[in-house]
């Protein structure tokens, strides 16, 4: 498995196409004010001693090495060891709603941010436990397979948006659907779905989804986002609200009757978030409950670091950049390299 440790230094390559481009540009003007001094061709007959190769020689060099010193600094890594583990613990999904609805700010900062914070707090307590990410609106998608590196299931996790799922509704009965399949086959495990959403326009059978999950022996606790009395939902990039075909601002409201049945056919328990962190001490509390069992995990042990080539060759290049001179070496001059670089290319 390839990685870069610190891959934000990646953004430094857009150094690269600037740089050529001032360099393209630079040599643009110093060709134009050659020619107001007359016929280019006579005045390197007067120049002899100048290059005209080398200095494009010495940036591709700098340039190269930039590049690869770019590479070093994001540090390159391969997994090198991989293990079979096996850990006690439970499987959980996680079906989050990613509709409109959940940008009501009823709840701080707004409705899809606590679901996320309650997550990552979630994910944080969790040691030798698999967790998975199902993103629902009008349709629902699996954002992450069940695992258990939990690096990725938080990055994944920051990354969540209501733009994520064009269609927009709330498919909770497809949600949990997916969910079941996510869980692959049949092991003594405890599992549990956590569906968080503010139930609101759920247009399939959710209810239903879940007795399945029940009869599967799979757990759905509910977290419901939001609050009966509703609230206004924010236009993204604007000061505006979301408003209907006659002009009335939208007000979403919690719909806890539904989010009390799905907990019920689903054989747990179904929480009201607010602004506390009450919702998340009680479903870990939930999940603390359920029989652990062995985990069968394959990962990456070790990553051994693989800058260090990249970075000799760097050296190697400046190196090399430092004895190539701007103009021709009077003691080098009986050997024509760049000279005949300047003729293939004159010609």
């Amino acid at each position: 498995m390839f990685r870069f440790a610190h891959p934000e230094f990646l953004f430094l390559l857009l150094l690269i196409p600037l740089l050529a481009g001032v360099f393209i540009y630079s040599n643009i003007i110093k060709n134009r004010k050659i020619k107001k001094f007359g016929n280019p061709e006579i005045i390197n007959q007067l120049m002899p001693n100048v290059s005209f190769i080398r200095p494009k020689v010495k940036f591709y060099l700098q340039l190269i090495a930039i590049l690869l010193l770019v590479i070093v600094l994001a540090q390159p890594q391969f997994g090198t060891k991989v293990e079979n583990s096996k850990r006690k613990g439970i499987e959980v999904m996680i079906a989050l709603d990613v509709s409109n609805s959940m940008l009501a700010q009823d709840v701080q900062p707004s409705r899809l941010e606590k679901a996320k914070l309650v997550l990552s707090q979630l994910i944080d307590d969790m040691n030798d436990d698999k967790i998975g990410l199902v993103v629902f609106a009008g349709d629902a998608y699996t954002q992450l397979p069940i695992t258990a590196d939990y690096v990725s299931a938080k990055m994944f996790l920051s990354s969540i948006s209501t733009q994520m799922v064009q269609r927009q509704g709330t498919a909770i009965g497809s949600a949990i659907d997916l969910s079941i399949k996510s869980f692959g086959q049949k092991e003594k495990v405890g599992r549990a779905i956590i569906v968080i959403t503010d139930g609101e326009n759920h247009e399939d059978d959710a209810v239903g989804a879940a007795k399945l999950a029940a009869e599967n022996d799979i757990v759905v606790h509910v977290i419901g986002m939001g609050k009966p009395d509703g609230s206004p939902i924010p236009v993204p990039g604007t000061m505006s609200f979301w408003k209907d075909k006659d002009g009335n601002v939208v007000v979403s409201k919690l719909n806890e009757q539904m989010c009390k049945e799905l907990a019920i056919a689903g054989k747990g328990l179904y929480v009201h978030a607010d602004n506390s962190n009450s919702a998340y001490r009680i479903i870990t509390k939930q999940l603390d409950k359920m029989a652990k069992s062995d985990i069968k995990s394959t990962v990456f042990s070790e990553y051994n670091e693989q800058f260090q080539s990249f970075a000799i060759l760097a050296l190697v290049l400046l190196l090399v950049d430092f004895f190539v001179f701007d103009r021709r070496n009077k003691r080098l001059s009986k050997i024509k390299i760049f000279d005949l670089k300047e003729k293939v290319i004159q010609n």
